[in-house]
């Protein structure tokens, strides 16, 4: 066999001098593999070029299935190449709209073979830009699975730092972080997890300096744990035109929705329009919460954007889903803009 194998090695090499075409030097080597399983097939065992070529049928069979595989494997990665990059114009390999690498390709194969999504869809990922407020419960799902699914640039913003107490649901972060801000913490991880997205840490709370910022985004998603945050988030957004998902959680149930009131849905305020007294609604510290719930929450909120950002599905607009994770039921509600909405109506 090693003899079989060399020969068919020196025939590429002569190829590769004389300039043959590859699929010329495939054929030699193709016609000189058909010969060598005739010849294990009708030659004695004990035939002198039988026990040459080492082997026998079965043997041979099996190195040419493999060899089979590997050429449909490599074909099909060339398939996937062309469809993701049908569209895209032809770029600078430095340049961020450059067309996916191999490597990028086989990470995101199973976006690209989704009918909702594939090479065009996939490409809307890599070039869009999302801002995720807060990287704790609710953002660590959220920036995990926006990073694993090629979203291109994440921006994510927190002031606060890794606790012991975060630990049992913050699942981006790890206890030797404790103590480093939450934005590094998840850059950290997020690189770690894909090195082909850009991530922008902003150790900082969201206030109305960060307005002129939302403009570099394309959609925001607000996982705040406070309610002056999420009316301010909601203000910033509708002014910039910019598109939120929002979500949020308490003991064993969360809600969540899109606003995107540039788009004629409501915004957040349209769906609660005042904000709670002091008291009636506890904090997670105050009134805990179940470990999975804001990995439920956070997950279905990075469902929703890649909705958003590849055009697949039915998105959240105009409906508010809530979960209850206690009973394990689910319900969505429809919402409507009010006309008298301090922040969007006119």
């Amino acid at each position: 066999m090693a003899f079989v194998l060399l020969l068919a090695t020196v025939l590429w090499i002569i190829g590769v001098v004389m300039k043959v075409p590859v699929f010329a030097r495939l054929m030699m080597i193709g016609m000189l593999y058909v010969g060598v399983l005739i010849a294990v097939t009708v030659l004695p065992v004990d035939n002198g070029l039988r026990v040459t070529l080492g082997g026998g049928f079965k043997e041979w069979a099996l190195l040419g299935g493999i060899a089979a595989v590997i050429a449909l494997y490599r074909a099909g990665l060339k398939w996937l190449h062309a469809r993701a990059n049908k569209n895209a114009p032809a770029q600078p390999e430095t340049d961020a709209k450059a067309p996916f690498k191999d490597v990028e390709l086989e990470r995101y194969m199973r976006h690209i073979i989704l009918r909702e999504i594939g090479g065009p869809g996939q490409r809307k990922l890599k070039d869009a830009r999302v801002l995720v407020i807060g990287a704790g419960g609710l953002g660590a799902p959220v920036l995990q699975y926006l990073a694993a699914s090629g979203v291109g640039a994440i921006g994510v913003m927190d002031d606060d730092h890794v606790d012991a107490s975060n630990l049992q649901r913050q699942v981006i972060h790890v206890d030797k972080n404790q103590g480093m801000p939450k934005v590094f913490s998840a850059e950290q991880a997020m690189r770690a997890q894909n090195p082909f997205i850009a991530v922008k840490p902003y150790n900082r709370r969201f206030d109305d300096s960060c307005s002129m910022l939302l403009s570099e985004y394309d959609l925001v998603i607000d996982g705040s744990d406070n309610f002056d945050t999420r009316y301010l988030v909601n203000t910033h957004c509708v002014a910039a035109g910019v598109p939120l998902l929002s979500a949020a959680i308490t003991q064993w149930e969360g809600q969540i929705s899109l606003y995107d009131s540039a788009n004629n849905t409501p915004c957040y305020q349209c769906v609660f329009p005042t904000r709670p007294a002091d008291g009636m609604v506890p904090s997670c510290a105050e009134a805990g919460v179940a470990a999975p719930l804001p990995g439920i929450l956070g997950t279905m909120l990075a469902m929703e954007a890649i909705k958003h950002i590849t055009g697949a599905g039915q998105g959240l607009g105009g409906r508010l889903m809530i979960y209850d994770a206690l009973y394990a039921e689910t319900r969505v509600i429809k919402t409507k803009k009010r006309a008298d909405c301090p922040i969007c109506a006119g």
